[in-house]
């Protein structure tokens, strides 16, 4: 019994050992985020209860970190200790689960920033300007004093202007930086007010980008203020926003919202060959197959029947006309006029229903915003009731639209990338977009002789171009059944293989060992090519 014992114990050492030294194969990476929508299983109990999400920086997290943690990859993350959030904080007393959660996990890979500031937080942004760049300040305060020390990464990747002074400590530090923006909001402040907040930025001023240029850290301390996205592209090594022909737009100067500064640093980033862009894509969840809020869930092979089911309950639901062959243009976006190009579509709203009224063409708009009351006065004025649906967003209600719906309209002015094309391709439902940033990068115009094409798209961006658009897309509509469903088939199954996690993590994969000069691990390439 003794030698027994003595074996196992001499085999469970030889396995922590051989665990240990798995371990140190491949470089550690430190993904930082203030924002997540989950972390896979396996990571820790509180796995299921971490997330935070305003957007699809979220989604992309959490794809990434997933796909590197089954690679086999040294992954940490590190976010905001959002305890509200993560339903951690429950009446005064620290969840069980927390604790349960820390004690099975020594080396732990989920690194928490701690701020009082975070905890009651219910959304990671705020209406209010100070409460964001506190939040900003006492995150990065965490992760440059703590966590950084602790995790000793190989790689740092950090994620838009909440994160914008850790590439300078990085780079201080002599640590790779990659920095993902995903739109291009930014804010200032002074380096007088980032040290008040606990970051000693004496160690890194050179490497932040300023107003104008300072001679020295006391010239620039008290009254230049740092730029807190522009110094995040600026001090890290490689940058990527999240699709190719958006960066290309950026670079090339196409959108006057692109402040003078920042395009200047991407553009020379690119021209360093230090810029990319990598298409986001939705959610694993987004799959008519799996989805449990589909009143009939369906496939390739079985969506024609199914698509027409859901239909029927959306009509219904929402009093329109019932009739499962009427044609239903979906919105599924905020009802944005400086972007989504709303507007577009309230200029040629009645003129395309009377233009299609034989064929009963209707439109759902499941959608937020200012703009929806122009939608409300147009169906009053004209008694669109019955053909034109206005209501507010519902999680449900949308992912029934998506699957309910024959087109998804997005005419918008820019979009660095977008997630609803790519779901509603998935759905069945063809987009009608304008061909701009990730819209082009993920919609290509249908062609039915060539079995090409999952979408319908257009340049000019007036009501014109989109009403084209319409019309292309009700020529498909006006194709035999079989025809039409055979090609909606087809876009359900190639969107499903190319819009996913794998795909977008991948990217950025290869995008770190570049940057490392060497793989994850040592079965990386043969794992994932």
């Amino acid at each position: 019994m003794v030698n027994a014992s003595k074996k196992k114990a001499t085999k469970k050492t030889t396995k922590q050992t051989d665990k240990t030294v798995a371990k140190k194969k491949g470089p550690r990476i430190l993904i930082v985020t203030p924002e997540i929508t989950y972390l896979p299983e396996g990571m820790g109990n509180m796995t299921n209860k971490l997330s935070a999400k305003a957007g699809g920086l979220a989604d992309v997290s959490a794809s990434l970190v997933s796909a590197l943690y089954e690679l086999g990859a040294d992954v940490h993350v590190a976010l905001p200790h959002y305890r509200k959030m993560f339903h951690v904080d429950i009446g005064g007393f620290i969840d069980d689960e927390l604790l349960i959660y820390k004690s099975k996990l020594p080396d732990d890979r989920i690194h928490l920033a701690e701020d009082r500031i975070f905890y009651y937080q219910d959304k990671v942004y705020t209406n209010s300007a100070e409460t964001d760049l506190k939040i900003a300040l006492a995150f990065q305060r965490e992760v440059i004093n703590n966590i950084i020390p602790t995790v000793k990464p190989d790689l740092i990747h950090c994620n838009d202007w909440m994160t914008g002074l850790i590439p300078a400590e990085a780079r201080m530090l002599g640590i790779p930086s990659l920095f993902t923006f995903h739109n291009i909001h930014t804010v200032k402040t002074t380096l007088a007010h980032i040290e008040d907040r606990g970051i000693d930025a004496a160690e890194f001023w050179s490497n932040l980008y300023y107003g104008w240029p300072s001679r020295n850290y006391f010239e620039a301390r008290d009254d230049n203020p740092v730029d807190f996205l522009c110094s995040g592209i600026f001090a890290s090594h490689f940058i990527n926003t999240v699709s190719p022909t958006f960066m290309k737009e950026i670079v090339d100067n196409q959108h006057d919202f692109v402040p003078g500064n920042i395009q200047w640093e991407v553009a020379s980033k690119f021209h360093a060959g230090c810029a990319t862009g990598i298409l986001n894509s939705p959610d694993s969840s987004c799959d008519p197959e799996t989805d449990e809020y589909l009143i009939e869930q369906y496939g390739v092979l079985d969506h024609y029947g199914a698509k027409r089911k859901n239909k029927v309950w959306l009509q219904e639901r929402l009093g329109l006309d019932i009739n499962p062959d009427a044609p239903i243009l979906f919105w599924p976006s905020r009802l944005d006029p400086v972007q989504k190009g709303c507007q577009l579509v309230a200029e040629i709203l009645y003129a395309t229903v009377d233009k299609y009224w034989d064929r009963n063409l209707q439109f759902v708009f499941v959608a937020n915003g200012g703009y929806q009351q122009v939608f409300h006065d147009i169906v009053h004025q004209h008694d669109l009731h019955d053909r034109v649906a206005v209501c507010n967003f519902e999680e449900g209600l949308s992912h029934i639209g998506f699957a309910a719906s024959d087109f998804l309209l997005m005419p918008s002015l820019f979009e660095p990338c977008g997630l609803p094309q790519m779901m509603s391709a998935i759905y069945g439902s063809l987009p009608i977009v304008r061909d701009t940033g990730g819209l082009h990068d993920s919609i290509s115009q249908m062609d039915v002789e060539a079995g090409t094409g999952n979408g319908f798209l257009f340049e000019s961006y007036d009501g014109g171009g989109l009403a084209w658009a319409i019309d292309q897309a009700m020529e498909f509509y006006a194709l035999d059944e079989h025809i039409r469903g055979t090609h909606v088939g087809r876009v359900m199954k190639e969107s499903k293989e190319q819009f996913n996690h794998a795909v977008t993590a991948q990217a950025y994969i290869d995008i770190y060992q570049e940057m490392l000069q060497r793989p994850l691990v040592d079965e990386v390439f043969e794992k994932s090519n």
